[in-house]
Formats: structure tokens, C-alpha cells, sequence
């Protein structure tokens, strides 16, 4: 699902778009695979076992709506929600949105962000994201999780916010 361009504002330009890290999958897709396994190995278990046949059919089913109950709600679900989830860089603001079927989201004026700072760990740097929080003039700090290339993103959020001041001292 891609960032609806119909909120932007008239002449304001998107400088940055992001998902979530890729990481924020790693464990629904283990699930996945584990459960997928899982299911296979009963599968076979139950094709090799000498119960009779609607016994058989019966385990199947069963199998098959676990299998699928899991694949849905550890695996599809979080890819729906991550898919789902843009943090956005625009030159007059940042926006957070996320949800499947409830939608929230935020937005922070970019004149209104007093400051921007990043958090990463040994983890995160190898795989090149962390938290980024921004400070703004009447909230209490927010922070945003697995924003990939976060030091980039803190950049360019630094630079839009010093620029836009810097174009508010020309214009006076």
C-alpha cells in the first residue's frame, strides 16, 4: 500500500518514506516456517497412522484450520501491519501512520520539532535501524521503533528542520 498523496498539502514534497525495518518479520516468519513444519510433520504422521479413514479426514481438518489460524495471525497479520505502517519525511512536516483496520497516525510541523535524537544497539547498527524521538514544542517526547537507516533519517530530519528555521530568519 503506498503513501496517499492526496494529504499532502499543495506544493509540499515528500522527502523520505519508510516502513518499518525488515526485521520487524523475522520472527512471524520464523512462525511461519515452524508452523508450516510443524503442520507437514503431522500431516505425515497422520497419512502413516493405522486410525480409521473419518478419524483421519477429521485430524486433517483440524490440522489444516490450526495451520491456518497460526499463518494468519502470526504471519499475515503483522505483514499486513507492517505494510501498512509509513513514517514520512516531508519538507513542512513528519507523519506516522499505521493500522489495518484502525487507522491512527500523527503529524509533527517540522517548525515545531525542538529537537531529534536516535537511539541504536549493536543489533540495530548491523542491520542499519533504531528508534528515532522527536521532541516538539508541547508533547512529550515520541518515539518511533525500527526506522530503517535511522541515522540518515535523523539527517535529514536535522537538516529539514534547520533549513525551514533558516528560511523564517531570511523571510523577516
Amino acid at each position: 500500500m503506498g503513501y496517499p498523496e492526496s494529504i499532502l498539502a499543495q506544493g509540499e514534497r515528500v522527502v523520505l518514506h519508510h516502513h518499518p525495518h525488515w526485521k520487524c518479520l523475522l520472527v512471524p516468519t520464523f512462525v511461519f516456517i515452524v508452523g508450516t513444519a510443524l503442520a507437514g510433520v503431522a500431516g505425515g504422521y497422520l497419512s502413516t497412522s493405522d486410525i480409521n479413514s473419518t478419524a483421519r479426514l477429521v485430524l486433517g481438518i483440524v490440522i489444516g484450520v490450526i495451520w491456518l489460524v497460526i499463518v494468519i495471525w502470526f504471519f499475515i497479520r503483522p505483514f499486513i501491519s507492517w505494510r501498512t505502517t509509513h513514517f514520512v519525511l516531508t519538507d513542512r512536516r513528519v507523519t506516522y501512520r499505521n493500522g489495518i483496520i484502525t487507522r491512527s497516525g500523527i503529524d509533527i510541523p517540522v517548525q515545531r520539532i525542538n529537537s531529534v535524537e536516535f537511539r541504536h544497539g549493536l543489533v540495530d547498527r548491523v542491520l542499519r535501524t533504531g528508534t528515532l524521538i522527536i521532541e516538539s514544542a508541547s508533547e512529550d517526547p515520541l518515539e518511533f521503533n525500527d526506522i530503517p537507516h535511522v541515522e540518515r533519517v535523523h539527517s535529514l530530519l536535522y537538516h529539514e528542520v534547520f533549513d525551514t528555521r533558516d528560511g523564517d530568519d531570511l523571510r523577516r
